[in-house]
């Protein structure tokens, strides 16, 4: 498995570039939800790193108290020390404190689930998620990556974005992928950004062919730029029951807007849209 987003090529010309940095963060970011230890080995196979330079980092990040070794030495653990690097992020996007019980409202009133998500280099990153009471809990939680081409909240980021801005993203995404899976997931785009501009929401694709959804674009103020979606299985959502999820997330997005920006920042909670 190969680790993480390429935000930048270092080449030699690179000087800027600290590579002994981006290894360390590569370790990182190889544990996957669901695992607890992982040997040297595994990481070494997962990072494509040497197993020498494997063992150098996992010491070092285990003084740092970001992994733990377990109790029999076969292995490391991600440590709790890990979320410092996350928080900052979190607590500048107040603004899902405000629509934290909209979301839960609708997938508890719906038997569903949702999600706010910001991007991560081609994939969006889930930061709330919520399920009706009564789901069976899903690996799908904070902190989880899902492709941006072919999932509801991804394409509405899209949507949300300027021409220029979505040009560069799907080019990125067009280069990190399987040239022969572009055109189709070129098409799936293109259909569901002409559903936005007619529709004002996006559904999702293949990814997992047994789920579907719908997302919105969210961009307010100064706040990062996100998505919000509804998702639950193909056999209970028809495209008419998307579209009045749909309707609905809109309805937040709106409501949003009209608040005022001191509302906003503060993380108001409870309080009826207009």
């Amino acid at each position: 498995m190969e680790v993480g987003a390429k935000r930048r090529q270092a080449g030699p010309a690179d000087r800027l570039f600290v590579i002994a940095l981006a290894r360390g963060l590569s370790v990182l970011q190889a544990y996957s939800p669901g695992d607890d230890l992982l040997t040297n080995a595994e990481l070494a196979r997962r990072t494509r790193l040497p197993r020498p330079t494997i063992s150098r980092l996992t010491y070092t990040l285990a003084r740092l108290g970001f992994l733990a070794s377990g109790s029999a030495g076969q292995g490391y653990r991600l440590e709790p020390h890990v979320l410092t690097l996350g928080f900052p992020v979190l607590a500048r996007f107040d603004l899902r404190q405000v629509i934290r019980p909209m979301l839960q409202a609708i997938a508890t009133e719906e038997g569903i689930t949702a999600a706010i998500a910001m991007r991560d280099g081609a994939h969006m990153i889930f930061v709330d998620r919520f399920r009706a009471p009564g789901i069976a809990a899903f690996l799908q939680d904070v902190g989880t990556r899902v492709p941006i081409a072919t999932t509801a909240i991804g394409r509405a980021y899209l949507a949300g974005l300027s021409e220029g801005e979505r040009a560069l993203l799907l080019s990125e995404i067009r280069a990190g992928g399987l040239p022969e899976w572009w055109p189709q997931l070129r098409e799936g785009i293109e259909r569901e950004l002409a559903r936005y501009r007619s529709r004002g929401f996006c559904f999702g694709g293949a990814w997992n062919p047994e789920m579907t959804g719908v997302g919105v674009p969210l961009a307010l103020g100064n706040a990062p730029p996100a998505a919000i979606s509804c998702t639950g299985p193909r056999a209970r959502l028809d495209d008419a029951r998307l579209e009045a999820i749909g309707e609905r997330l809109k309805a937040i997005v709106r409501g949003l807007e009209k608040m005022p920006a001191g509302e906003l920042r503060s993380g108001t909670q409870g309080r009826a849209l207009p």
